[in-house]
């Protein structure tokens, strides 16, 4: 294992050489017990996918240290919150020890978490995240770094709740943490890739994502697509007549879809789950029980303009299981969707 530990002489908001960022799989550690099971994650998957697993952590100098109160700047010796970041890592690469296979980097950076982890997504294939690290607190269910990368990141992010430590066999330190996963019990896990569909472009290039995810893991897709209940303007339509025809429409939409995906994935098991309820809720109860959820930046949940829709982020917030967000970017494989049937207009 090569170890590689880098102490950035530069600021937040620098922009290093892209090509002296690392490739292959990036994870973010800060000591947490949440930082502590994104990498065990992330290392799981650098060895399934043959990758390069580069782990980084970051520190900023706090403001009131760094400036005075005459308007003017006082100098500040960093070292010490340096060395600090430097035993963070340390000790999180000790934990993880040697990965069968895996070249291992690791840097200490200076800077805002988010920004650097923004930055890092320039060259990574994969970013790596837990839901709440140092700078959350008790009760909050997705700190600002988790909160802000998936919608700017560059590539496909991956957040890792730290209920799912137990899967990965790490223990769970968050009393908190443990004692909600014992109240709600250990729901059985199947050998799936899940994604969250709405006939959205966003949705499908999250399902093209799934699919190359679940052919990687060898295990089927299963597209789950959430029909909430009609509300505000819409509140007086006869609802047993038009759901029925709704869903038998949606029905036609999703088989037509699978007709498609299995045209760029021919060996791939595909299975539809049409579920009556809210997208949020639905979507975080499937993330109990399956290897991986994907969805895309923004649905039709989404306004024109926002990065992460508001699907995508109560997911977020509320996942019980590794949660993969894809960025929207093109994607040639969309075109030939339309010759397979029926879809929604975009």
């Amino acid at each position: 294992m090569e170890e590689r530990l880098q102490p950035q002489g530069g600021t937040a908001g620098q922009d290093p050489d892209q090509a002296d960022l690392p490739t292959g799989i990036v994870v973010g550690v800060d000591g947490s017990d949440h930082g502590r099971c994104a990498l065990a994650w992330a290392a799981r998957e650098a060895k399934r996918r043959g990758r390069p697993l580069h782990v980084v952590t970051a520190y900023s100098v706090p403001l009131f240290a760094a400036s005075g109160l005459d308007g003017g700047y006082a100098s500040f010796d960093d070292t010490v919150i340096r060395d600090g970041a430097e035993a963070v890592l340390k000790e999180a690469l000790s934990n993880l020890g040697t990965v069968e296979g895996v070249e291992i980097t690791s840097s200490v950076e200076s800077g805002d978490a988010s920004g650097v982890l923004l930055e890092f997504s320039k060259a990574a294939e994969l970013l790596v995240f837990g839901t709440r690290g140092r700078g959350g607190f008790v009760g909050r269910l997705l700190g600002s770094v988790s909160s802000a990368l998936p919608a700017h990141a560059h590539c496909v992010t991956v957040t890792v709740p730290l209920r799912f430590a137990e899967r990965l066999g790490e223990a769970i330190g968050d009393k908190y943490v443990a004692a909600e996963q014992a109240k709600e019990g250990r729901a059985p896990v199947e050998d799936v890739v899940a994604v969250g569909v709405d006939g959205s472009d966003q949705a499908r290039r999250a399902v093209l994502v799934a699919a190359e995810e679940a052919m990687l893991r060898g295990v089927p897709l299963r597209a789950v697509c959430a029909v909430p209940q009609f509300s505000g303007s819409l509140a007086w339509v006869p609802a047993p007549v038009d759901r029925e025809q709704l869903f038998e429409d949606i029905r036609g939409q999703l088989k037509a879809g699978v007709a498609w995906l299995q045209s760029h994935f021919p060996d791939l098991e595909v299975q539809t789950s049409l579920v009556d309820g809210a997208p949020v809720d639905v979507l975080v109860d499937v993330s109990r029980t399956v290897e991986l959820l994907v969805l895309g930046t923004r649905g039709r949940g989404g306004f024109t303009g926002m990065l992460l829709g508001s699907t995508s982020d109560g997911v977020l917030h509320h996942a019980k299981g590794p949660v993969m967000v894809v960025p929207d970017q093109a994607d040639e494989r969309l075109a030939d969707r339309p010759s397979f049937g029926p879809m929604l207009a975009t």
